[in-house]
């Protein structure tokens, strides 16, 4: 298990960047906003495909390596796993999965101060989550990987800890000039449910490592793409934009739709 809580550790730690000199205000200028230029900060930067591209190697190198990796690592902490366990189960997973996108959605309404808008924040979650549901989903039925009990052949990559980890990352980018607190709280619910997929023999550690860079990298294409959607939407001027969506139902087939008009 320290073998497991190690290798997540190496890998978020730097993505944490624990520094306080990085949050402190500038009180010799009460003009500046205490938020950072998001403009410049949400472009894409290759580096920030680094801690990402580390987890999903290392979990794909899992999958791929039937030997060392699978023997010593995969076998050994869900034989040691399923003797501590017993025949008990700990399904909070389930939900607590979800708790980082409600904290990033819901702190600014307690007073933390955010980098964006509410409607900028919902833009960010739908784009992180179709990118997630593709890597995810055309991960999972390609690959299929046996889950360690058997019951499908859809374990890799681990979708729930790729949706916490998304989360995670989403709050430390939203609110890491409020406070690093905020990300390395929700970096810790993360690693929780992490664990738990292992502790409830729903996935090997192979898929909960490539699961977690999953997710941070679905998070940061969501705000790599934001400035698009500012422009898109007309987010980034007082220009009179308007989107008007028309839903629709037809009776003959049972089906349900909707239309879309953009007036610039």
């Amino acid at each position: 298990m320290h073998k497991f809580i190690t290798i997540i550790l190496i890998a978020i730690l730097p993505i944490l960047n624990i520094n306080a000199r990085n949050y402190l205000p500038d009180y010799n200028d009460s003009i500046k906003d205490f938020r950072t230029d998001t403009e410049n900060e949400f472009k894409f930067n290759a580096r920030q495909l680094i801690a990402p591209g580390i987890l999903i190697a290392a979990g794909s190198f899992g999958v791929c390596n039937k030997g060392w990796f699978h023997k010593n690592i995969n076998l050994k902490i869900r034989d040691g796993l399923q003797d501590w366990r017993g025949d008990k189960r700990f399904t909070a997973d389930d939900y607590i999965q979800y708790l980082p996108l409600v904290a990033h959605l819901g702190l600014s309404a307690c007073g933390v101060k955010s980098k964006t808008t509410y409607k900028e924040r919902i833009a960010v979650i739908a784009t992180s989550y179709i990118a997630l549901g593709i890597m995810v989903n055309g991960t999972k039925y390609t690959v299929k990987k046996l889950r360690p009990d058997g019951s499908k052949r859809n374990s890799f990559v681990s979708g729930h800890t790729a949706t916490v980890f998304m989360g995670a990352e989403l709050v430390r980018t939203e609110y890491k000039d409020a406070s690093p607190w905020y990300g390395i709280g929700a970096y810790t619910i993360a690693t929780g449910v992490g664990f738990l997929r292992l502790y409830n023999n729903r996935h090997w550690v192979s898929d909960v490592i490539a699961g977690a860079g999953v997710g941070i990298l679905s998070a940061r294409i969501g705000y790599w793409l934001l400035p698009f959607e500012r422009k898109l939407f007309g987010w980034d001027n007082k220009e009179d934009r308007t989107l008007v969506a028309v839903p629709y139902y037809q009776p003959d087939t049972k089906s349900l739709g909707a239309s879309f008009s953009m007036v610039f």
